[in-house]
């Protein structure tokens, strides 16, 4: 096998934006079905109708890479850690701002190379853009079908605020109570996990904080864009987030930085 699957990146995006599109369409016509799950988080059928055709195209891609999906996640770890490689997928990232039609969606596809993300593509099919990076080779922004752009995070200048992405569904006072009073801050409401990490790697804010459930498939794609673009994806101790090393596939709470150089353990204080 290849040290390095970098060469498949268009392909992966192609496949990235077919999801987005099948899910744009059923978007607009506004004809899907709601299911919960059995952790009580909502699911359509958008995702699923997503997750099945990313299924298919990533194993006709490469037919001997596992693939782990939010909507097919129920995998054993005693399985799970025998894989060098796998695809670490979330079909649908934003499914209650899909329901909600705020247009703040994507879809995600990352691949995991001996537990750290190398690849990551993220898709958002309402806006057309396109977010990717692949380990050593930079990170990139396609708007609108346009041409590459390369991005970086932002340097974040002395005395001004710093700007926090947020969940739309998430309780400021929460937001707030992380943060020490010695700052100064802008809150920036957004709907999908991945789109709020991809506005750090692009420099668009300084940092996103993320508490509450999420999976290692809302963090890996990202998680490998943001580093290419000069930021980190940690936990909000601090520490590198995991990826199947453990039973659970639940991140903890976790902080994207875009300046490292701030000083993040006075700044964050809900550790």
């Amino acid at each position: 096998m290849d040290s390095t699957l970098s060469h498949l990146l268009p392909e992966v995006i192609n496949i990235a934006r077919a999801s987005g599109q099948l899910i744009l369409d059923i978007y607009e016509k506004g004809d899907f079905e709601e299911f919960t799950k059995s952790d009580d988080t909502p699911v359509t059928s958008a995702d699923l109708a997503a997750h099945k055709l990313i299924m298919e195209k990533l194993s006709q891609l490469t037919p001997d890479i596992p693939i782990l999906s939010e909507e097919d996640a129920d995998i054993a770890l005693e399985q799970r850690e025998k894989w060098e490689r796998y695809w670490l997928v979330d079909p649908l990232d934003g499914t209650q701002e899909f329901i909600a039609r705020s247009g703040d969606f994507a879809t995600i596809i990352a691949l995991v190379e001996n537990n750290r993300p190398v690849m990551g593509v993220v898709y958002g099919p309402v806006s057309g853009v396109t977010y990717y990076a692949y380990e050593g080779k930079g990170a990139w922004k396609i708007p609108d079908m346009d041409e590459s752009i390369r991005i970086s995070t932002l340097k974040h200048e002395e005395k001004q605020p710093i700007a926090i992405a947020i969940s739309r569904r998430q309780d400021i006072n929460n937001i707030t109570r992380c943060m020490s009073p010695e700052w100064n801050y802008d809150l920036v409401p957004l709907g999908s996990a991945a789109l709020k990490a991809c506005l750090v790697a692009e420099g668009a804010v300084d940092c996103y904080l993320r508490l509450g459930p999420t999976g290692e498939w809302d963090t890996a794609a990202t998680q490998c864009i943001v580093q290419e673009a000069g930021g980190r994806i940690l936990s909000t101790e601090l520490e590198p987030l995991s990826y199947n090393e453990r039973e659970s596939l639940e991140n903890p709470n976790f902080i994207v930085l875009g300046d490292e150089n701030l000083p993040w353990n006075k700044i964050l204080t809900c550790r």
